[in-house]
């Protein structure tokens, strides 16, 4: 059942985002529009569009939520692999799972520290490092996201 609904919203997500759909959408609100004075604008002319669009943007919401948090953690997954495989920090391998306003003061500090030093040291800095494990986050921290050799693992490679 899990992998039907997961079929089913990345092939509706890909469906809904095409242009002849968006197209299709319109031609009905300006369908119904046009019959407005038909209809003389009456409480089932508008009923008729509000149930309609309401009934399928709550479906859609489900569905592309679905689809949208498939993508993240796919996204995600290749990020973390590109970190443990390169010559970046590993502590910022798990950050997604930090509170909002922790994120700000991470994304300020290594603009910042990128300004002043250069992209390949901007993550080096002792601020940069203090906002990626912060107390409260420190529960979260991944065992293995600190460096402990200068020997690099692939976690996803093959033996």
């Amino acid at each position: 059942m899990k992998n039907l609904f997961a079929r089913f919203a990345t092939k509706t997500s890909e469906w809904a985002g095409k242009p002849v759909i968006f197209i299709l959408a319109l031609s009905i609100v300006i369908v119904w529009a046009v019959l407005g004075p038909f209809f003389d604008y009456s409480e089932t002319w508008q009923l008729i569009i509000n149930t309609g669009t309401t009934i399928i943007t709550f479906l859609m919401v489900f569905v592309l939520q679905n689809a949208q948090t498939r993508d993240t953690r796919a996204i995600q997954a290749k990020l973390n692999e590109i970190i443990l495989t390169s010559h970046a920090e590993n502590r910022f391998i798990g950050i997604e799972n930090l509170d909002e306003d922790e994120l700000k003061r991470l994304d300020e500090l290594v603009a910042k520290a990128a300004k002043g030093r250069g992209e390949t040291e901007a993550c080096m800095t002792a601020e940069v490092v203090e906002a990626v494990t912060p107390k409260k986050a420190e529960a979260r921290k991944r065992p293995g996201s600190a460096k402990t050799s200068k020997v690099k693992q692939r976690p996803l490679e093959k033996s």
